[in-house]
């Protein structure tokens, strides 16, 4: 089939020594359908009349350098394709281009024809990719029989040399190579020998730009394996370390050319600073929650040791359907590779009202402690803190203060946070706390675990399940904003929020010390960034400290659309109310970015 490609490009040209002129050209790349498409787009000739027409029309001169140009633009496609016997040939107004000399170009050129006969795919053969390293991935399609793609024995190839650099040989690299096409049997036989080179330690770390940062609190951050064998994750770990802060803005590490002559390979860090300084502001309304405002104030510098000290405060709920209005306000510093290389220590004041249906609280809270990077995908917290909070609800006005030890553990293994289609995320969270004034001791546990799987290309199944306990103190003197209610956009979707609780005599319905989420959603690619998602959410809460059954679940359910966007998803959900106690009539519609989980 031919596959035809034509614009029209009409120029008038004024000039005071010619006449006006108009001209068309036109490229027809004839191919069978197998690799007609992937030729169009590895053709430069047909790549010119496919630009934009404002920028001009193409010389003849630079048709024919593109035309000629593509005899091993195309035959890289072809190859790639596992086709290594192609005929190629593209005529200039019926000239073979490859005849054409450059001197000797056309004034005008009207068409090119470019015709291709890919011919057989070709396989591999024999593969041999030696030595191979300790340590290697396998490469998909590169065995005998399957189409000889470049790209696979590059990836093949690639794969060893990453090999050989995780076990220390920092300057593995190709020694020699010979590929053979066996024309009669239709296969590639392909032997590429590597050249390892020596065992490699960590040398010195050279650090060059303008940091306001001092250096000893770089080295620090980075936390530089001197002396260590070589290994390409510790550079990588070390650009995390610099990037989790927040305070650099480039962090390139080159390696030497060359190995120093004690078996050392030096690294050059070139380093750049964000802008000191981060203000921030933000307004929205909801028909639900009424108007917020919110503003941000950051400083990622303030002492020269990449310490960043950041203030901000929120007011929501005005006007809104929620409760009455809600502020807090944060006060939070942090020091980055403080006691040991990947632990961040905070400290935190923070002064905060809510103002729910079903509950009043004003909090203050004061504390110290750190997260700990293991791994990129996990982390630890700690710390201990003091929280004083004037609290009201069904069973009135109540005060409390406790020293707490706050514990959790995070571990994400999602392929995408904002968009995730498979692995999961686990975060468990323990606050013990110290009665000091007005309840008992006591322990608060959350669990929140999260998978995802993929179903072909389009279909992705989410799950998500929410655990909540409240141990130690009678439900009647528990700290009340401690307790538990469901319902609303971060629980049961269709249900008003916190519209579950724990009837505690008629009329008095407070928070339980149980709670169960359960969610599940099933989306559904539509096209490149829209989506279509169908979910059911379940809710419980009780009175027990652990769940035992004897609460009450209420349960939503609809469905919402997705548009994809460089922050994540803009999510548009409409739920109705399931079972449950209470008014279940009612249709809820939740607007945000970002899956709901």
């Amino acid at each position: 089939m031919i596959q035809k490609i034509r614009r029209v490009l009409a120029i008038a040209i004024a000039a005071a020594c010619s006449a006006s002129t108009a001209w068309a050209f036109e490229v027809t790349v004839q191919a069978p359908d197998s690799v007609a498409d992937d030729l169009r787009t590895g053709s430069l000739t047909a790549a010119l009349v496919d630009g934009d027409e404002a920028e001009g029309a193409p010389r003849p001169i630079d048709i024919l350098s593109a035309a000629q140009a593509d005899y091993a633009r195309l035959i890289g496609v072809l190859y790639e394709q596992g086709y290594f016997a192609p005929s190629i040939s593209i005529l200039v107004d019926g000239r073979e281009a490859a005849a054409i000399a450059p001197i000797a170009a056309p004034r005008a050129i009207s068409s090119v024809v470019i015709n291709v006969e890919p011919g057989a795919v070709f396989t591999f053969g024999t593969v041999s990719i030696t030595p191979q390293a300790p340590t290697s991935e396998p490469v998909e399609g590169l065995a005998t029989g399957e189409t000889a793609r470049v790209s696979t024995l590059r990836a093949g190839t690639s794969a060893q040399i990453d090999g050989w650099r995780q076990a220390g040989h920092a300057k593995a690299a190709i020694a020699s190579q010979q590929i053979t096409a066996r024309h009669p049997e239709k296969t590639i036989n392909a032997a590429v020998t590597l050249d390892p080179g020596p065992r490699l330690r960590f040398g010195r770390l050279i650090i060059k730009g303008e940091s306001a940062v001092r250096e000893k609190r770089i080295r620090e951050i980075m936390g530089w394996p001197e002396g260590k064998v070589f290994d390409p994750d510790d550079i990588t770990q070390v650009q995390n370390r610099l990037r989790r802060t927040g305070t650099f803005a480039a962090a390139n590490l080159t390696e030497a050319a060359e190995p120093n002559p004690d078996g050392t390979l030096d690294v050059t860090a070139t380093i750049s600073d964000q802008l000191p300084r981060r203000y921030s502001f933000g307004a929205e309304y909801s028909t639900l929650d009424g108007f917020s405002v919110s503003a941000l104030w950051l400083h990622r510098n303030i002492f020269g040791g990449a310490e960043r000290l950041q203030i901000d405060g929120e007011i929501k709920g005005v006007g809104g359907d929620t409760g009455g209005v809600d502020y807090r306000l944060t006060a939070l510093l942090s020091r980055p590779a403080t006691f040991r290389t990947d632990f961040e220590l905070n400290v935190l004041a923070e002064i905060e009202q809510r103002d729910d249906p079903n509950l009043f609280s004003r909090t203050v809270r004061l504390g110290v402690g750190g997260t700990y990077f293991a791994r990129e995908d996990r982390e630890y917290s700690y710390g201990i803190g003091l929280r004083r909070a004037l609290t009201r609800d069904d069973l009135g006005e109540r005060d409390y203060t406790i020293f707490t030890v706050p514990l959790s553990a995070t571990f994400d293994r999602r392929d995408d946070p904002l968009n995730a289609t498979s692995g999961y995320y686990a975060q468990i969270g323990l606050t013990p706390f110290l009665n000091i004034d007005g309840t008992d001791n006591g322990i608060v546990t959350t669990l929140d675990l999260r998978t995802y799987r993929q179903l072909g290309e389009r279909v992705t199944l989410a799950f998500r399940g929410v655990l909540g306990s409240v141990a130690g103190p009678d439900i009647n003197i528990a700290p009340a904003d401690f307790l538990f209610f469901s319902g609303g956009s971060d629980s049961v979707r269709g249900q008003e929020f916190q519209s579950l609780g724990v009837e505690f005599s008629p009329g008095v319905t407070i928070g339980g010390r149980s709670y169960v989420g359960l969610s599940g959603e099933v989306r559904v690619k539509t096209g490149d960034n829209l989506s279509v998602v169908g979910f059911y959410d379940a809710g419980y809460i009780g009175s027990e400290a652990f769940f035992d059954g004897s609460g009450e679940w209420h349960t939503g359910y609809g469905a919402g659309i997705r548009y994809n966007t460089p922050i994540g998803p803009i999510r548009f959900d409409v739920a109705l109310p399931g079972s449950g106690p209470g008014d279940n009539s009612g249709v809820e519609i939740y607007i945000g970015i970002g899956q709901a989980f």
